[in-house]
């Protein structure tokens, strides 16, 4: 179920980018929501995109709306493994650690999201910013993602309606400061 596209509207950056103004003022620093309830709805699937001006991570979330998904992501030396602790190894000059407020099981303890290859669940070959996509673990309710990214560069973090009745969150990676 794991896809890596460019989403509808978008532009690739190998598009061109003569005379695009990208004026990001997002910044390196967390960020973060905790206004949820930890443990509802699931996670489903997890794509990415290429923008003009940043490569994209999204994370489907199903029997949530947005307004309740709770998040952290930010810059961090190593991401780790929730419950083990264990390092989970990136590649890129940056990693970035997104913990989700949702689980990646139902209720029954089955998966909802198990990708193929838990350390590249999309495939970023030849994106300008991201390197790496990974997922660390779902524990407790949570679920935890390492991203590998070429530097410590702004980030932004958006939650929106749908697919369908669910949200999805993107973490959005600028090209360049």
């Amino acid at each position: 179920m794991t896809s890596s596209h460019v989403p509808t509207g978008a532009t690739s950056a190998s598009a061109g980018t003569a005379g695009v103004s990208c004026g990001v003022t997002w910044g390196s620093l967390e960020k973060a929501r905790s206004d949820s309830h930890v443990g509802d709805g699931t996670i489903t699937n997890v794509r990415s995109g290429r923008h003009t001006c940043f490569d994209r991570v999204v994370v489907d979330i199903a029997g949530v709306a947005a307004g309740k998904v709770g998040y952290r992501v930010r810059y961090v030396d190593t991401v780790s493994e929730p419950g083990s602790g264990r390092p989970v190894p990136l590649d890129g000059g940056a990693r970035m650690q997104v913990d989700v407020t949702v689980p990646a099981y139902d209720s029954s303890g089955e998966p909802t999201y198990s990708p193929k290859d838990r350390a590249r669940v999309v495939d970023v070959t030849g994106y300008d910013t991201l390197r790496q996509v990974a997922i660390a673990g779902s524990y407790e309710g949570q679920t935890t993602f390492g991203v590998g990214v070429r530097a410590r560069l702004p980030m932004r973090v958006l939650v929106l309606d749908g697919p369908g009745s669910g949200s999805r969150l993107l973490i959005d990676v600028a090209h360049r400061w």
